[in-house]
């Protein structure tokens, strides 16, 4: 619960910092008799020599965060702080902290700091407790910083599927930032699952089209079926009545397999061509499935 209106500002701050403060910040409300003294006793705890918690046993999440922030004077950059703005499924064992070039510092074990030259003020959130970089500029420095090119796809796309960037958001951020690692493909899948792309499986196959000089299909295409419902394709060739479905775990479901052969059964009674590929296949297989596609495509009327 937050403290009362008339409580000190000192628990005010506690409250705000999730009971952890620099030195710099307790010293303007305790005397260094008292704040050692609160050290001593086991009231308070002292992770770093420039930072205290004001409460003892292990640091939550929001405390490893805090600590991280004040000690090195930075914000929460890359995947940390999407993992703060509420990206699901990225967790890292330590905490990411950007800073300016020019700063010297000696970092915590569990902390990994990333220098900068050129950070706008747009791109970073300073209200926010702790600060941290806006979501498009946390997005291009999680995958600058991936330890590999398929982790930066995923954390690019994830960060669209999820809904903390849309639209132009992490190209103006790329434009905004100095020449990054992989800007290059950062901003090819950006600009895929800005376009319609609504997962990682249909951001990788649409670059396979690209990088092997197949046309370019529309992505999350609205058709109605025979019943007149909503139907949704992965990807569409519409000149060559090409249809493809990228088929992850959820289509081995049985009413999602049965509403699919049906699916399958109407496009070819129209004239079209159906493919399908599983997820992994895109990823692992990718020369099987050009072959196939570029296949459809020529007996569509498609000449390379």
């Amino acid at each position: 619960m937050p403290p009362p209106d008339d409580a000190s500002p000192l628990d005010h701050l506690l409250f705000r910092q999730h009971d952890v403060v620099s030195y710099r910040q307790a010293v303007r409300h305790l005397s260094r008799a008292t704040l050692r003294h609160r050290v001593d006793s086991g009231r308070w705890q002292r992770p770093l020599r420039s930072v205290y918690v004001a409460r003892p046993g292990d640091l939550s999440l929001p405390q490893q965060r805090w600590v991280a922030v004040l000690a090195t004077g930075g914000v929460l950059a890359g995947f940390s702080a999407l993992e703060a703005l509420g990206l699901q499924g990225y967790r890292k064992p330590f905490t990411q902290i950007l800073i300016t070039a020019e700063r010297r510092i000696r970092a915590p074990s569990n902390v990994q700091v990333r220098r900068t030259r050129r950070l706008h003020d747009v791109d970073v959130l300073a209200n926010r407790a702790p600060p941290a970089t806006a979501a498009a500029r946390s997005i291009i420095d999680a995958a600058q910083w991936a330890h590999s090119d398929d982790e930066a796809v995923a954390v690019v796309a994830a960060g669209f599927q999820q809904r903390l960037v849309g639209g132009d958001d992490v190209r103006q951020a790329l434009r905004r930032a100095a020449p990054m690692r992989r800007g290059t493909l950062i901003a090819e899948v950006a600009a895929a699952a800005a376009g319609g792309s609504a997962s990682i499986s249909e951001v990788e196959f649409l670059r396979l089209c690209r990088r092997n000089g197949l046309p370019e299909p529309s992505r999350q295409v609205v058709r109605l079926d025979a019943r007149g419902r909503k139907r949704y394709r992965d990807a569409l060739f519409e000149e060559y009545q090409v249809h493809v479905e990228i088929d992850g775990s959820q289509h081995m479901e049985s009413r999602a397999w049965n509403a699919d052969m049906l699916q399958h059964n109407e496009i070819a009674i129209a004239g079209g061509r159906l493919l399908r590929f599983a997820a992994w296949q895109v990823r692992h297989r990718p020369g099987d499935v050009i072959a196939q596609l570029r296949a459809a495509l020529v007996a569509g009327g498609w000449r390379p």
